[in-house]
């Protein structure tokens, strides 16, 4: 009886890993040397590798003439295509897709974005991020014939285990699901690997404690100001995504009694008052009508006194909360980030202050409070830490498939 498609394609996956991982850890070796190094015969070893040289996963190379034992043709020696995309990350925000490629290294070797119309079907925004591929491929000659695996950052409240949130709240936030699963059958129609969906703002919270500060922060609560607010939280060593996958929606948590109405459902929540619609409608109303963030920059700096005025009423209301959750979690850091955050600094440091302001006096207790250090691209390479699960952090990480098919670099010295 023959195996399944399943079975084999599975085990054809783990069967090329493992000679990709063999290339990554002992550099050139001969189909011979592989084939010793990973158990493999022969037969399957020439199989494999010459399916991976046509994908141009890897490439031979002519041996040194100091290698050549012997008479006759020395054998040529396979090495990892330093070309080929390995993982890729993709953050769909607000209008705009981030893409971030990296190679078999880790490293990334490409990276770009693209606008997309808020009203566009989630099959226009795929097509748009397949174009951006396309581009990086023909500005930097990153290719996907190596592709193992792409992690995409969906925006707003959505869980990487599928649940629904309750009925009666933000349309667009009950269709996340049908959104998820539509934008994840595009990319697999287009791309034959594992694809893992989770929330792009805790994607973001996930590469800010990876990369963002002097080391991966056993303990972090991240926060994203933009045109809506998520966070994410790690605790314990672990990005938390909660019991049923909604954790670090800090921007659903009330900071006015009876204030505006939220998309949620709810009133008076953070994204009421820190997000970026709500900062520009207050500036507006108290008389200082800023069109966008260029023009929120601009007023930042010329010391604009009403845009200011705004802005620490903003960093009151995150220290506020912020402050709140820190007195529970007692984080080593606090991380705020996001357009918001680019256009005016000065959040930053308003929130300190109020954080201060709710933290319990013991000075060991004070977290490091700062502003996120990575570029817009944080979301993308939080997608590729994730389908790497390259950090202790995503230890208890919910598992989709994903992990199943690809190895973890921190398992590496094990095999």
């Amino acid at each position: 009886m023959s195996e399944p498609a399943g079975v084999h394609t599975l085990v054809r996956r783990t069967h090329e890993e493992r000679i990709l991982r063999a290339l990554r850890e002992f550099g050139p070796l001969s189909r011979g040397e592989i084939s010793d190094r990973v158990g493999l015969s022969r037969t399957t070893t020439s199989e494999i590798t010459g399916e991976l040289i046509e994908r141009r996963a890897i490439v031979a190379v002519a041996p040194d003439a100091a290698d050549r034992v012997g008479r006759g043709r020395p054998a040529d020696r396979l090495v990892l295509d330093p070309g080929a995309g390995q993982v890729v990350g993709i953050d769909f925000n607000h209008g705009r897709v981030q893409v971030a490629v990296a190679d078999a290294s880790q490293e990334i070797i490409a990276a770009g974005d693209a606008r997309y119309d808020l009203d566009s079907a989630w099959r226009e925004r795929a097509q748009i991020a397949f174009a951006l591929l396309e581009r990086l491929t023909v500005e930097t000659g990153v290719h996907y014939g190596a592709l193992q695996g792409i992690g995409i950052g969906f925006p707003g409240p959505f869980s990487p285990q599928g649940s629904r949130l309750a009925l009666g709240r933000d349309k667009r936030d009950t269709s996340a699901v049908d959104g998820a699963r539509e934008l994840r059958e595009h990319f697999a129609q287009r791309f034959d690997v594992p694809i893992m969906l989770d929330n792009n703002a805790r994607l973001a919270g996930l590469a800010e404690a990876i990369w963002g500060g002097q080391s991966a922060s056993s303990d972090l609560i991240y926060l994203r100001l933009s045109h809506g607010i998520g966070g994410g939280l790690v605790q314990g060593g672990v990005l938390s995504t909660g019991a049923s996958g909604y954790a670090g929606e800090i921007g659903h948590i009330t900071v006015i009694v009876d204030g505006a109405e939220c998309r949620c459902g709810k009133r008076g929540c953070l994204e009421t008052v820190a997000s970026v619609p709500a900062v520009l409608a207050a500036c507006a109303r108290r008389g200082a009508p800023v069109a966008d963030l260029a023009a929120l920059r601009a007023s930042v700096a010329s010391g604009d006194p009403i845009v200011g005025a705004v802005l620490r009423d903003v960093g009151d209301a995150v220290g506020r909360v912020l402050g709140g959750l820190a007195v529970v979690l007692d984080p080593a850091e606090i991380v705020i980030g996001g357009p918001l955050v680019q256009a005016a600094p000065m959040i930053v440091d308003q929130a300190r202050s109020a954080i201060g302001y709710e933290l319990i006096p013991i000075p060991q207790a004070a977290p490091v409070i700062r502003a996120a250090s990575l570029g817009d691209d944080d979301g993308a390479r939080g997608a590729i830490a994730a389908v790497l699960r390259r950090s202790a952090l995503l230890q208890r990480y919910p598992d989709d498939g994903v992990a199943r098919d690809l190895p973890s670099p921190l398992q590496r010295s094990t095999t």
